[in-house]
């Protein structure tokens, strides 16, 4: 059974004029409605949008500033170990660069090099001058000739402390400049920047091994002394193999290796060609009794630098190929310990 119930009709909102309004009632203003925090941050943002004006400071989350004064535990980002400074970019004139005497020898042992420790840029063109060599330093970078970093030595667990070097390395402005100068030797080549910073401890030793073959090849009257870095000498060796390999294929591969090692003056030991970190070509007077259309004499010293790294296998390598091995005061004690039964192999290891 279907009830039918009536229904009122809602009363219309009857609109009173002003007029007859009381004046108490008509100066009543509406009441407002209750301010919510989501037009708070309307409100906010429309404001900031029409105005332009920056937010709020209570509203903006700050994050306290890293202190490096603190312990490395207590920051919240560690420090990289690699303390690069950056070489500002050269001037368009830079050809016109004027030099000074040190600061040509500090550009060419770099750029032979690739890499040298600032250390020992001190003790062979500056005698020690340290302030001297940092006003050049600064200058050259200020030129963007130079780059100069700050870089971990191996930790060898007998430092307690890890030991830091500042090496210094060529620019492409720098390498530039050198070349356009015109003061390097015949047939040596200059290189800018690093190609295996993990190597930079071990090469930036090269250096210090090439002085001291540098001075007993003066002594016996060798000149006109030119580096070229194991890099150069595997190009050239991978090159010529290639050569032989594509005259033809099926020639023996010891066989070229071996052909190619004479060729380039270098030892073939076990089946592989030996290649040194560094070899020193150098001029020798001539002869009495010859003439001078012959030519001067040539002449040549391959180093190498051993590290921990190297087994007792490499060692012996190295021994064989003739090569002048030098070897830090650190890396000899630990190779000493690795080979102390072959006493032969431990007198070819010279000090660093």
């Amino acid at each position: 059974m279907r009830i039918d119930i009536h229904q009122d009709e809602p009363r219309r909102r009857e609109v009173v004029p002003d007029e007859l309004l009381s004046p108490d009632t008509r100066k009543i203003p509406p009441r407002p409605a209750p301010e919510t925090p989501v037009q708070r941050r309307l409100e906010s943002l429309w404001e900031r949008a029409d105005n332009r004006q920056p937010v709020h400071p209570h509203s903006r989350r700050e994050h306290p500033a890293v202190s490096l004064d603190r312990p490395r535990k207590q920051r919240s980002r560690s420090v990289e170990a690699d303390d690069r400074r950056p070489a500002r970019p050269v001037a368009s004139d830079a050809s016109s660069i004027e030099l000074r005497t040190e600061e040509k020898k500090l550009l060419t042992e770099a750029g032979r090099f690739r890499v040298v420790r600032v250390e020992d840029l001190s003790k062979t063109i500056y005698d020690g001058k340290s302030r001297k060599l940092a006003n050049d330093l600064n200058y050259l970078r200020e030129k963007g000739l130079v780059e100069t970093r700050r870089v971990n030595l191996r930790h060898d667990g007998k430092r307690r402390a890890i030991e830091r070097v500042e090496v210094v390395t060529l620019t492409k402005e720098g390498r530039s400049l050198l070349v356009h100068q015109g003061d390097l030797p015949r047939d040596q080549r200059v290189y800018a920047g690093l190609v295996k910073p993990r190597e930079v401890e071990h090469d930036s030793q090269i250096y210090r091994a090439y002085r001291k073959e540098a001075e007993k090849i003066v002594e016996k009257g060798g000149t006109n002394l030119r580096v070229r870095l194991d890099f150069e000498i595997k190009a050239e060796v991978q090159k010529a193999i290639y050569a032989h390999r594509k005259a033809d294929p099926a020639r023996d591969m010891a066989e070229i290796k071996q052909q190619v090692a004479e060729r380039f003056e270098l030892p073939f030991v076990d089946g592989k060609i030996q290649i040194p970190d560094a070899r020193i070509d150098y001029d020798l007077p001539r002869e009495a009794g010859h003439d001078i259309e012959q030519g001067s004499r040539t002449g040549h010293e391959d180093i190498e630098v051993l590290t921990a790294a190297y087994h007792a296998g490499h060692l012996r390598s190295k021994a064989r190929a003739g090569f002048r091995n030098y070897a830090s005061a650190s890396d000899r004690a630990t190779l000493t310990a690795r080979i102390e039964d072959d006493h032969n192999l431990m007198e070819s290891i010279l000090d660093l």
